[in-house]
This record gives structure tokens, C-alpha cells and sequence, in this order.
């Protein structure tokens, strides 16, 4: 995505909005948990746009709290006229800590929260800390929801913090395998309850 600069002329010289680039990211949605059994995102619904509008969505994960001690947080999606997100998922993962006491490290695929060609939903945050001050943050890219001739890749970035008091970072990358488009797409905990915390979604048109 091309950056664009601009000097003080260039910005006296707009004269609309729609003078401006549309390579920006454009909030879509906010969902703000309160001891939710799922988070959902379906295209058309609750102004929720998930279609060839953008090639690009993002969801930005900030300070989601579980309620279970260990607890998980996993997506998956729908395709278009579907139901039940189940579909087909192919995924690697990998992570990162370091404990509190500076007693233990560790960088490693993590072959257990992988997934290959599996209708499961896909681990985003394992093991999360349900302390007070526990929470967990991050971002999920997916790509060409729209499109019926690829399959969807997706990008997870997240930061968090374990039941253990480690600092995780977090790992994830994939494609649904289905050339179907996507427009759905649903968080949800393995156990108890997203406590807290806010999902955004975001667009990014490419031109």
C-alpha cells in the first residue's frame, strides 16, 4: 500500500474528502464484550460490511479478558449463504514467551494449535490469564474475503498475557480453503466467557 506525503500546499488544495486517498483504513464496526459466549461479524447485519467493499479487513483485538483461568480464544468463518463456521482451514503457528522471573524463554513452532484441512475454529490466544490485570491484545488480516477464484489467506499478530505470568507473543497464518467468498466471521471462548474488552474492524481499500 503506497504512503502518501503531504506539505502544507497539498493540504490547502483539497477541497472534499473525496480529494483524499481511499488507501486508508476505515473503521467498520466496534463489538465491546460483556461476558460474551461469541463475537460476530456477519456481512450486512449491525452495519457490518465484509464483501468486496474492501480487499482488506483487519480486526484489532484490544485487551480482551477471559473469564476462566487458561481459557482460549479461536475464530473461524462463514462463507457466503453458509452456516455453522466450519469451514476448511489450513494454519501455522508459532510463539514466543519469556516468564516474569526471567526463569524460563522459549521461541517454537507450536504444532499443537495448528490446523490442516480442519473445519475447527483456529486458536488465536491460548491460555490466557484471567487476572484483574490480565488481558490479551492484538491483530487479525484477511485477504480477498470476496473472491471466488482464490483461496482466503489470513495474518494473526497478538500479545499476550499467560495464566503463568509469561509475556506470549503470538504467531498465526493461513488460508480458509475454499474459493466461496467469506462473510462471516465469528470469535468465540473454548470455555466460560469473553469477560471484556473490543474488537474493531477495520477496511483498507487499495486505490
Amino acid at each position: 500500500m503506497a504512503l502518501v506525503k503531504y506539505n502544507n500546499n497539498s493540504i490547502s488544495d483539497i477541497t472534499s474528502a473525496a480529494s483524499v486517498p481511499s488507501g486508508a483504513m476505515t473503521l467498520i464496526k466496534t463489538l465491546t464484550a460483556s461476558s460474551s459466549s461469541t463475537l460476530s461479524f456477519v456481512d450486512g447485519s449491525s452495519d457490518v460490511v465484509l464483501d468486496s467493499t474492501y480487499p482488506i479487513y483487519v480486526f484489532k483485538f484490544i485487551n480482551l479478558h477471559h473469564s476462566a483461568d487458561g481459557g482460549q480464544i479461536s475464530f473461524q468463518g462463514n462463507a457466503a449463504g453458509g452456516s455453522g463456521y466450519n469451514e476448511t482451514l489450513t494454519t501455522t503457528t508459532f510463539e514466543a514467551y519469556h516468564k516474569e522471573d526471567d526463569s524460563a524463554t522459549s521461541l517454537a513452532y507450536t504444532t499443537g494449535n495448528d490446523l490442516a484441512q480442519s473445519t475447527s475454529f483456529q486458536m488465536l490466544f491460548p491460555d490466557m490469564s484471567n487476572d484483574n490485570d490480565g488481558g490479551s491484545s492484538g491483530e487479525l488480516w484477511l485477504f480477498g474475503l470476496s473472491s471466488t477464484t482464490y483461496v482466503k489467506h489470513f495474518i494473526f499478530r497478538g500479545a499476550m498475557h499467560h495464566r503463568a505470568d509469561y509475556a506470549f507473543d503470538l504467531y498465526c497464518a493461513g488460508y480458509f480453503n475454499t474459493t466461496s467468498a467469506i462473510d462471516e466471521i465469528q470469535f468465540k471462548p473454548n470455555t466460560g466467557t469473553i469477560d471484556a474488552g473490543t474488537i474493531k474492524l477495520y477496511g483498507i481499500k487499495d486505490s
